[in-house]
């Protein structure tokens, strides 16, 4: 019997010790490293962690973004650079208090510099957007990097100058000393991981995309209708399938379930079979159970348009693109109510999708971010 506790207490210890070694980066997978991105299973030396101050918009999903990198400690959220002293959300929506919501990251110096911080901001922040950021507006939701070690203004000051190259309007990022920042209230900290399906206006998954990759552009979005003309009706019956033709020219529908897209999970766009000029992103694409390809959003307002359609006696939202005219499919108002409410209810047979990695070889690396 005194063996057989022996046993148990050597396990027991075993175990404990186990538990408290430190983490061998170099023995953990991608995955694990991603996982580790909020610091739950990295162990950091004092001395190489660093902060910044950062105001995208709504502060839910930026915190749940720079949580998911990897090299980042913690993230938090909170309310910076305004006129009054320990602000209440309601203050700062309501009562111009002068104040952004702002992520406070810190990080790993030794795992991400200050370069890479702000190259992963500016992924999901547009900076020639003043005072709004996806659906919100406001001084509040500007966009602005706020430091705490003068050497960091220098290099701020380098990414915007290069990030200002990609634009053609000029970049309205504050960048100033931080000067106050107090935490918001108990519910908006770790918002996103504690309502999963809350609101969010960034795609937080490209945290995990490497900085050398290409990823989606979700803001700042201009797309020229002129490079995208319609071709004649005997072009469009030599370029289109029987089927492409008539969805997209009479408004046919084709049968749910048995289309081509209706379960393509792959990254990249879909673009008017007819013309290419692009419709949809799949960073806004979900299963809607409806068997066609559900959008939650057009990749920008102007490129689709809407029309009463009264046929088999119901009264339906049709839509159209605007520059070829062709039947895409209908909009109700049955979608996620986190991303707006809305469902594009697609036909296949009116979109062509391009993977995000041929995008630039088609034409349309315009949409990527740089």
């Amino acid at each position: 019997m005194k063996y057989s506790i022996i046993i148990v207490l050597a396990m027991a210890l075993m175990i404990l010790f186990s538990a408290c070694a430190p983490v061998n980066e170099a023995d953990m997978s991608a995955e694990d490293l991603a996982d580790a991105g909020s610091g739950d299973m990295v162990m950091h030396n004092e001395e190489d962690l660093r902060d910044i101050y950062l105001a995208g918009g709504c502060f839910w999903g930026l915190e749940e973004y720079f949580s998911r990198v990897t090299g980042v400690v913690d993230a938090t959220v909170g309310y910076a650079n305004g006129n009054t002293e320990n602000p209440t959300y309601k203050e700062v929506c309501y009562e111009n208090t002068g104040h952004a919501e702002t992520v406070h990251v810190t990080y790993d110096s030794s795992m991400i510099n200050l370069t890479e911080i702000l190259k992963y901001y500016f992924r999901v922040v547009d900076p020639t957007s003043l005072n709004k950021q996806g659906n919100d507006v406001g001084t509040q939701y500007r966009s602005g990097i706020y430091y705490v070690n003068d050497e960091d203004r220098q290099v701020i000051l380098y990414a915007l100058e290069s990030e200002a190259k990609k634009h053609d309007k000029e970049l309205v990022v504050e960048v100033e000393p931080l000067d106050g920042y107090y935490l918001a209230e108990d519910y908006h900290q770790d918002y996103l991981k504690k309502n999963p399906n809350g609101y969010c206006h960034i795609s937080v998954d490209y945290a995990y995309v490497p900085l050398d990759k290409p990823v989606l552009k979700t803001e700042g979005i201009m797309i020229d209708e002129n490079k995208y003309p319609k071709p004649s009706d005997e072009e469009l019956k030599e370029k289109l399938t029987p089927l492409q033709y008539d969805v997209t020219q009479t408004g046919e529908t084709e049968r749910a379930f048995s289309n081509e897209y209706w379960d393509n999970h792959e990254e990249g766009i879909y673009v008017d079979v007819a013309t290419g000029e692009p419709l949809f992103s799949s960073a806004d694409k979900y299963d809607s159970g409806c068997g066609w390809p559900s959008f939650t959003k057009p990749i920008v307002p102007e490129v689709v348009e809407e029309f009463t359609d009264t046929s088999y006696n119901m009264i339906r939202t049709e839509v159209k693109s605007r520059a070829g005219d062709s039947h895409l499919g209908h909009v109700f108002e049955d979608g996620p109510k986190d991303k707006g409410g809305l469902r594009y209810c697609i036909n296949s047979a009116s979109i062509r999708f391009i993977p995000i990695d041929e995008m630039e070889a088609q034409g349309y690396g315009y949409l990527l971010e740089d």
